[in-house]
């Protein structure tokens, strides 16, 4: 039987709510706890319903080759959320299968059943917060067709982080320091992502370039990549400070250079 540490109970449930802060999303008053750790992938939990982490992944579809029954399928997006979870607070590589388990209240065999190693399980991490990330992005870049919407995605992203105070970085991007030069699919999985985040950025200044606001001369994918890179390094040297004022001030000289080509 696998010994629930107190750090463990302690990344559990500093997990979750870092998290929300992060996604700017409030957690249910009345969300279940299955042992010692409250996880945010309970079945009300409004996030986990929009994504598709109950479905199969290219890596799991030769471990089952049956379809999931309800009961399987709860029980693997609890697994892959307490994973999610405590990836983000203690990192990827200081997690065990052994914590996930306990955090997650499944067996061995249970865990095995969905998930041969930890690659597979990450990988399944990767595609939650890819669904995470995006949806809650896509809210606000998909209407984006002015500096002034640009200015409230990035002061949104700012301030949810400071909630925190920097801590944890971006969900995304500490995925990619921990696994991309280890383990190819995942740096496949999150270089397809970040091209997709950032294309949302690009397609939204190609808006003001149609309605006149951004000059013509503009390369709105080079803009794209410059916002993009300071948001990660803004995430970043806020987490190395704890304190969100590095992200605030990379965001801030991204947009100047964006504000450069706006027509005035």
């Amino acid at each position: 039987m696998v010994q629930v540490t107190e750090k463990s109970r302690a990344s559990a449930k500093a997990a979750p709510h870092a998290l929300d802060a992060q996604l700017g999303r409030e957690r249910p008053t009345d969300t279940p706890e299955r042992g010692s750790a409250p996880l945010s992938g309970s079945p009300a939990d409004p996030v986990i319903a929009r994504s598709n982490i109950g479905h199969m992944s290219v890596d799991d579809a030769p471990r089952q080759e049956r379809r999931l029954t309800s009961r399987g399928a709860v029980t693997r997006d609890r697994i892959v959320q307490a994973a999610a979870d405590l990836f983000y607070v203690r990192g990827v590589n200081a997690v065990s299968l052994d914590d996930v388990r306990a955090t997650s209240g499944t067996s061995k065999s249970q865990l095995y059943r969905h998930f041969a190693d930890k690659d597979q399980l990450v990988h399944s991490v990767i595609e939650l917060r890819t669904d995470q990330v995006l949806n809650r992005d896509r809210q606000m870049l998909e209407r984006m067709n002015s500096i002034r919407a640009l200015e409230r995605w990035s002061d949104k992203l700012i301030h949810l982080n400071s909630l925190q105070d920097g801590a944890y970085g971006c969900a995304l991007g500490s995925l990619v320091s921990a696994r991309a030069a280890q383990d190819p699919t995942s740096r496949n999985k999150l270089a397809e992502t970040f091209a997709e985040w950032q294309q949302l950025i690009s397609a939204g200044l190609k808006r003001m370039q149609e309605n006149g606001s951004l000059r013509e001369g503009a390369d709105p994918e080079q803009l794209a990549t410059a916002v993009m890179a300071a948001l990660q390094g803004g995430y970043l040297l806020a987490q190395t400070a704890q304190d969100v004022e590095p992200m605030r001030i990379s965001m801030q000289m991204a947009l100047n250079y964006v504000r450069s080509y706006v027509v005035d």
